[in-house]
């Protein structure tokens, strides 16, 4: 199968991908939409007339920012709601809560590489829980509301899931020494599978789902890491940063495209092996099919069963 390519590419900004495109009448929640390329992404998608839905820890906090949209992208119909995904209680408390059809579920809530091992309440890892887990069963608590529209849920990863795969006998960190940067790549490697076991698991209803890598984009995520040390021409700005996430979420261009991964606006190539020098692709683990559905089992197991 050829790899899916777009007219855009790695300077296209989110206003770019949506450009001409109108999105009255269609409902679009995003995850950790308060700040990073989020706050961007949710700002693109309201100005070309999306109904824009929020979500965030400390749904208070991130009030002005949703009065900011609404008021610069003259769009009213831009609120938050409050979710923390590394809960379970919040989870199940946003999905009961929601009464409505929705287009797109943009996963793009993430921490990156905690210095310390962190546990939920539930006993999990902190960034497994938060960057895949909370989102696994959001998702599956959303599927009825996103099957009404033929929905589309996007996982923003990362090229960090090159550097390692989903630790499938100890995903929490119980007998491996806790290492920050892989706990990382296994969250990221399980957004991808994830978006790869709902495009096989959901294909009947005419849910789609696609992941990708964002790029290089100096935001708080890289608190712990000493701030972004990418080269300087491999950076983007929040603009740029956003496009992948908008293209898959709204461009006509993905209708009907299901379970591929893309980075700068375009489906990227699988690689046997991680990169050196700049990192770039998705690794053949993070695609396998075999590997989705195990993960599927276990995230299942994880919470408690799913529909």
């Amino acid at each position: 199968m050829a790899t899916l390519q777009t007219p855009f590419a790695f300077g296209s900004t989110a206003d770019d991908v949506l450009a001409g495109v109108d999105l009255s009448g269609k409902t679009v929640i995003i995850t950790g939409g308060s700040g990073g390329i989020g706050k961007e992404i949710g700002r693109a998608l309201a100005n070309a007339g999306a109904a824009v839905i929020v979500s965030a820890r400390d749904a208070e906090a991130a009030a002005p920012l949703v009065a900011e949209l609404r008021k610069t992208t003259g769009n009213p119909h831009v609120e938050v709601r409050a979710l923390d995904l590394s809960s379970l209680a919040s989870v199940h408390r946003f999905v009961a809560e929601w009464n409505r059809p929705i287009d797109a579920l943009v996963n793009n809530a993430g921490i990156m590489a905690l210095p310390q091992l962190q546990r939920t309440p539930d006993g999990r890892e902190l960034q497994f829980a938060t960057n895949f887990l909370g989102h696994f069963a959001l998702t599956c608590g959303l599927q009825p509301w996103l099957r009404e529209r033929g929905g589309r849920v996007v996982s923003v990863a990362s090229t960090g899931s090159l550097f390692g795969p989903v630790m499938w006998d100890d995903p929490d960190f119980r007998f491996v020494q806790y290492d920050p940067l892989l706990a990382y790549a296994q969250s990221k490697t399980a957004c991808i599978l994830l978006s790869v076991a709902i495009a096989q698991r959901w294909a009947a209803t005419g849910i789609t789902s696609n992941a990708l890598h964002p790029g290089a984009i100096a935001t708080n995520l890289q608190r712990h890491t000493g701030g972004l040390r990418t080269p300087e021409a491999y950076r983007k700005t929040p603009e740029q940063g956003a496009a992948t996430a908008v293209l898959l979420a709204a461009s006509p261009f993905l209708d009907g495209v299901s379970g591929r991964y893309f980075e700068d606006c375009n489906e990227v190539a699988t690689v046997s092996e991680r990169p050196q020098g700049r990192a770039s692709g998705v690794a053949a683990y993070a695609l396998n099919p075999a590997n989705a559905d195990r993960l599927w089992s276990m995230a299942s197991a994880m919470i408690g069963g799913v529909a």
